[in-house]
């Protein structure tokens, strides 16, 4: 997910909303910035394009690396960017020269790749070697046109992040529904401790609590056909997501705008805050033992129970091949490979918020958290991706980070928001 950030009162002219929209998508890139590796073809090396380029990801890349070379025989070259760069640049690298494999998403970032061409179906990989996942990772891996164009990798959940230590001290309960929710947040702010961690600099952290809501007041068919397009923001179902954040909004931490997500896990880490809306990355800021230890979550609560709680925010990163790609066998041999649950778990071993996609993965001698995140998951009703994951991703940047912004900044004008979301929405999607 990128950051982004935009002036709240900025309006874009037909010309830059259409240039931007480009951006978004990946069509107006600063060249050079993402490259495949160039060598010479050897039928024993595969080449590997890898956002996975944090300093513990690196590290779980080499480690089933150094598997795959060990248990194959073979090689893998691999060409790391920086995440941000790598999505911004992805759409000139796949019509260039990339590599043989490349790391990216599932849900609509995976099919708008395979619906241009750009990728190669991978199906042949999952009839031979996909019983490990679940339905609803092959969901989430297969195009418009039923096959499957990427192998799942890893996910992480989103759920409301939480110091156990400092609720024992204090005496409080994870909620399960929305109004034990609200009452837990109210004795929170009587005990002048502020009950939500917000950080909405970065553009993108607030769609998860959007998601949330709606999921929990009108379902996951709801969510789905909301981002493809199909359902017009005035609806009434969507004025009620905005209204019902409005009213948790005063639990948040104040000024969100000027925070970056990453400020609000800190946050969450020295206690001056009591939960975090937010996906497993937060563990990335606590420090490998006693304080990750201190780390728990829940799930959304209830606002339906005719809905429930049961559909998880759980984005999915895996492995997709370019079409036609310079050395088809050797990719096919590290996407088999990568089927299996071991490189998944050497590589989780060095990510903190990363759970292996395999149903077979041994989590045995993982931390506690890891292991009732996989439950979350591996229980939940609908798996989703996440807002920016699950619509086109120049809505989402162009549109929707703003448009998120300006409700935090003056909740008190739904009506003209979603007007708005609605008018710039036809202009994306054509409609």
């Amino acid at each position: 997910m990128n950051p982004h950030e935009w002036p709240r009162t900025w309006q874009p002219s037909r010309r830059d909303f259409l240039r931007s929209a480009l951006v978004a998508a990946g069509a107006v890139t600063a060249g050079g910035v993402l490259s495949s590796c160039s060598s010479s073809l050897d039928p024993n090396t595969v080449t590997l394009g890898s956002r996975l380029s944090d300093k513990n990801s690196k590290v779980g890349v080499e480690d089933f690396v150094a598997m795959y070379r060990q248990q194959t025989g073979g090689d893998i070259r691999v060409n790391t960017v920086d995440s941000t760069s790598f999505q911004e640049n992805v759409n000139n690298y796949l019509q260039g020269t990339p590599d043989d494999v490349f790391t990216w998403m599932g849900g609509y970032r995976m099919k708008y790749f395979a619906d241009k061409g750009l990728v190669e179906d991978v199906s042949n990989v999952w009839a031979s070697n996909g019983g490990g996942y679940s339905d609803s990772f092959k969901e989430n891996s297969t195009g418009s046109d039923g096959n499957q164009y990427l192998i799942p990798f890893f996910y992480y959940p989103w759920a409301v992040f939480y110091r156990p230590s400092l609720w024992a001290e204090r005496g409080y309960e994870p909620p399960k529904t929305y109004d034990q929710w609200v009452a837990l947040n109210k004795q929170m702010q009587a005990d002048n401790i502020t009950p939500i961690g917000f950080g909405a600099r970065d553009g993108w952290p607030p769609m998860g609590t959007f998601d949330y809501l709606n999921l929990r007041l009108n379902g996951v068919d709801f969510h789905r056909t909301l981002l493809a397009g199909d359902v017009s923001w005035t609806d009434n179902r969507v004025r009620t997501v905005f209204d019902t954040w409005r009213e948790i909004l005063p639990f948040h931490q104040p000024q969100p705008l000027g925070r970056k997500i990453a400020d609000a896990q800190t946050a969450l880490l020295n206690k001056s805050v009591g939960s975090l809306v937010a996906g497993m990355f937060v563990a990335q800021s606590f420090p490998a033992g006693p304080e990750r230890d201190d780390l728990d979550f829940f799930p959304f609560p209830e606002l339906d129970s005719a809905i429930g709680s049961s559909a998880v925010e759980a984005p999915m990163d895996g492995f997709m091949m370019r079409a036609d790609p310079r050395n088809r066998p050797a990719a096919e041999k590290l996407l088999t490979f990568l089927t299996g649950p071991e490189p998944a778990v050497a590589y989780a071993k060095q990510d903190p918020q990363a759970i292996p996609a395999h149903r077979d993965a041994d989590l045995s001698d993982f931390p506690a958290l890891v292991r009732k995140s996989a439950e979350l998951v591996q229980n939940a009703g609908e798996i989703t991706q996440f807002f920016d994951r699950d619509t086109r991703p120049d809505f989402a940047s162009i549109v929707m980070i703003p448009a998120l912004q300006q409700f935090i900044g003056n909740p008190n004008d739904v009506d003209g928001l979603v007007r708005s979301i609605e008018r710039q929405k036809s202009a994306v999607f054509g409609t």
